[in-house]
């Protein structure tokens, strides 16, 4: 018995090289899939909230960037603690200015 896997077309989400260095983004902004599953996953952020939060952003809009996410969940969650990782880096290179001036935030 074989199971049929569907592909899910994702008709608001779109990956270009040129815009976000490739990175999945809402089709027409600028609006990263990663931007919105933090809000919803981290930020607890309902999807009505983030609509309220991106005003120019619809709720089919958030719902196929959440769907988008999930779906490929496992890939963006390491590229996105390899962004952490080489932050937290030139964090330790270059120290903030501002920091040496008012002493450390919090």
């Amino acid at each position: 018995m074989s199971t049929l896997v569907k592909e899910v077309k994702h008709p608001y989400i779109t990956s270009e090289r040129k815009i976000r260095g490739g990175e999945p983004i809402i089709s027409g902004t600028g609006i990263r899939v990663l931007d919105i599953a933090i809000r919803y996953e981290v930020m607890g952020m309902s999807p009505e909230d983030i609509i309220i939060a991106l005003p120019h952003l619809t709720l089919p809009q958030v719902h196929d960037a959440l769907s988008y996410y999930y779906e490929h969940k496992s890939d963006m969650d390491k590229r996105w603690k390899d962004a952490i990782k080489r932050t937290e880096s030139i964090k330790r290179t270059y120290p903030s200015v501002l920091e040496k001036k008012i002493g450390k935030i919090i």
